[in-house]
């Protein structure tokens, strides 16, 4: 039923906004055809400026006109509207990205390249980032440890920040919506020979939502939070170039977990970037990057009977400088090579000691075309570690163009995680219900936790049917192995002196062997200059093997209510939790030039999915669970500039109000918002 309102909402909309119209588009398309299209350029895929339409590896541009006109506010909120993915949120309300049906724990995102630290159980939550300053997203599916290391695992999310154009220029922008949210951000940058200076600062609150009305607390609870950044750059002459860069934020949360609990949450976060470039000669030219980072939690709760009922933080500190050297011999080849060195350390509660991590690494890639039709990229990356085993990352990625019209390509990369600090140094107890949560390191003094670690194979195609029609499709399979589970531990199996028969004792080990597989296919039409359609699918299997092989052999029973215990067969297996089979989204955007106005309508749809095991099954999800249905989201934006500097926006989010108050703490219902928006 929802599946059928999202095409007849879209349907409608799109044949009303062509016939009323229709002369306007007519005269368009025929100008159009004159219209040279510019191509796309992306950096995260292979370090290197390159056109998105000529990579051989599956990649995606979310461009800054998009994300303007679309008035989104925060980073999470425009990429659940891309292409195979898919924002989910861990028990503490952060909100990650899932890509290819792997976790949001193996993406690593990357703001100028360089990336942000604070997973505290995992997740790096996305709403913290502004979209306020953003120039393009740049996103790169597929193993990318040749080239960033750890956590680029299933990709890499790059958020490229504005750089300054020539004179003096501002933006100010203002949106107010439901839950009193309010969000206001203003930019100044200016641009003169060799100087190049921008700022920017932002302020976010909202009284938050709540989705229970029969329990004593919020579902998010108010907050509000700011962003600044500066950037910097200083061209001493045509061959050389320093890049400072800067970037604060802090966030202030109500915390109230419980009916006798509550407190506040704050976090803060700076991150300090320079990168001096220097070309030697047509053929050579290098960099020399520093760049550190740290984020920090704090929550306090207090009680009735205690002022402090509890104290937590969290405190993390990184230090990344590299050195990298780009050679050219020709036009059709390039080479780059770098070496670096991560110092990261980490200061929480639960933790008896403050440990930290020290790897250096060394990568290199060649980025040629052989022929004129070939496209080779061939990359690898070596990381030594303190705490883990060594990692070896290599890649291949191939395009051949069949034609002018049709391009296939194919990659096959490696990826890993490393154990994060909390599955190695954990001493969490809870008394109350007897048990106690022990990183690896702190149990055992032999062996070692090894990285979580996939290959992931990528085959597609590109078709451009017409200069306004084109469509591509990518086949995937990621095989993850040595996945790290908690457990619980035998207590014959525990060192002696935490042996103890009254309390259950679980820490980390490396068990699972899962994969993920599908394909997705994106198409664009641009009718003319006025009328924009887009659209994409992503069909996914994610399971784990071992449960495969246990459902094939009739080990797996479930229980349905008081009925007794049934056996379950292998086509009642659903697969991993938290992914849905099917993920869709279809966007139209539309312009009246004459009105100096545009409008569009996005909607995304994701099928049923399942969070955990309902009917006792041995933790797996098959078909009896109780499963999520699917649901659609539907978006509608319009904005009119007024004069030349002004321009005013209206539009709603979540159209069909949805809401599941059980099981979704995300999606708050329908939400109406007005924007403003003034250039300088």
């Amino acid at each position: 039923m929802i599946t059928k309102q999202f095409l007849s909402f879209l349907f409608s909309f799109f044949f009303y906004i062509t016939f009323s119209y229709s002369q306007e588009v007519q005269v368009a398309v025929k100008d159009s055809t004159n219209v040279e299209q510019l191509n796309e350029v992306i950096v995260s895929a292979t370090r290197t400026i390159r056109q998105l339409s000529s990579l051989p590896l599956p990649a995606q541009i979310v461009a800054k006109k998009e994300i303007e006109s679309t008035n989104t506010l925060r980073l999470n909120d425009i990429l659940n509207e891309q292409t195979g993915l898919t924002t989910v949120s861990d028990f503490g309300g952060g909100e990650g990205i899932q890509i290819q049906g792997l976790d949001s724990q193996y993406t690593l995102i990357l703001v100028d390249g360089v990336p942000l630290v604070g997973r505290s159980a995992g997740t790096l939550d996305l709403s913290r980032i502004t979209v306020g300053n953003i120039k393009q997203i740049e996103i790169v599916k597929g193993p990318s440890s040749s080239l960033y290391g750890s956590e680029a695992l299933g990709g890499v999310v790059n958020i490229i920040t504005d750089t300054p154009k020539n004179g003096f220029k501002g933006n100010l922008n203002y949106r107010i919506g439901t839950f009193n949210t309010h969000d206001i951000g203003a930019s100044l940058s200016h641009k003169k020979d060799k100087l190049a200076i921008n700022a920017f600062i932002n302020r976010y609150s909202s009284d938050g939502y709540d989705l229970i009305k029969t329990d004593d607390f919020n579902t998010v609870e108010p907050f509000s939070n700011y962003t600044i950044s500066t950037k910097v750059n200083y061209q001493f002459n045509k061959g050389t170039n320093l890049l400072v860069s800067g970037r604060y934020y802090t966030q202030n949360q109500n915390s109230v977990p419980s009916s006798n609990l509550n407190g506040e949450t704050d976090t803060d976060e700076w991150n300090a970037h320079a990168k001096l470039r220097h070309r030697y000669n047509e053929k050579w030219s290098s960099y020399f990057e520093f760049y550190a980072t740290r984020y920090k939690a704090k929550e306090t709760l207090e009680s009735q009977n205690n002022p402090l009922f509890s104290d937590s933080f969290y405190n993390q500190f990184l230090i990344r400088p590299e050195i990298r050297a780009t050679y050219k011999p020709n036009k059709k080849s390039s080479f780059i090579g770098g070496i670096g060195y991560n110092h990261e350390t980490l200061d929480r509660t639960d933790f008896n000691v403050k440990p930290e991590f020290n790897s250096p690494y060394v990568y290199a890639q060649y980025d040629g075309n052989p022929t004129e039709k070939i496209n080779l990229i061939v990359g690898a990356r070596f990381d030594a570690h303190s705490e883990y085993k060594s990692q070896f990352s290599p890649k291949v990625a191939l395009r051949y163009e069949v034609n002018d019209k049709i391009a296939l390509k194919s990659s096959v990369g490696y990826g890993f995680k490393a154990p994060d600090f909390r599955q190695l140094y954990f001493e969490f107890s809870n008394p109350g219900q007897s048990y106690i949560v022990l990183g690896y390191n702190v149990l055992f003094e032999d062996g070692e936790l090894k990285p979580e670690n996939s290959i992931g194979i990528n085959i597609g195609a590109d078709y451009k049917a017409s200069s306004t029609l084109t469509f591509n499709i990518n086949i995937f399979r990621n095989n993850i192995n040595d996945l790290i589970e908690d457990y619980l531990i035998e207590n014959q199996d525990l060192p002696i002196q935490f042996q103890n028969n009254s309390i259950n004792t679980f820490s980390y080990r490396n068990v699972n062997n899962v994969y993920t597989q599908g394909f997705e296919i994106n198409g664009k039409l641009k009718v003319n200059n006025q009328l924009k359609i887009t659209g994409g699918y992503q069909y996914l299997i994610a399971r784990d093997k071992d449960a495969e092989t246990k459902f094939e052999n009739g080990e797996i029973f479930a229980r349905i209510g008081n009925s007794a215990d049934f056996q379950l067969k292998k086509s009642d297996y659903f697969g991993l939790a938290n992914r849905s089979k099917h993920i869709a989204n279809m966007k139209v955007f539309y312009t009246i030039p004459k009105w100096n106005l545009d409008t569009n309508i996005r909607g995304t749809y994701r099928s049923k999915y399942g969070l955990s095991d309902t009917n006792n099954s041995q933790g797996y999800l098959d078909k009896y669970d109780n499963l999520i249905d699917g649901y659609t989201i539907i978006d509608f934006a319009i904005n009119k500039k007024l004069h030349t500097n002004y321009t005013l926006g209206f539009g709603i989010d979540n159209l069909l109000d949805f809401t599941d108050t059980q099981n979704i703490n995300n999606i708050a219902g329908r939400l109406l918002y007005g924007k403003l928006n003034i250039k300088f």
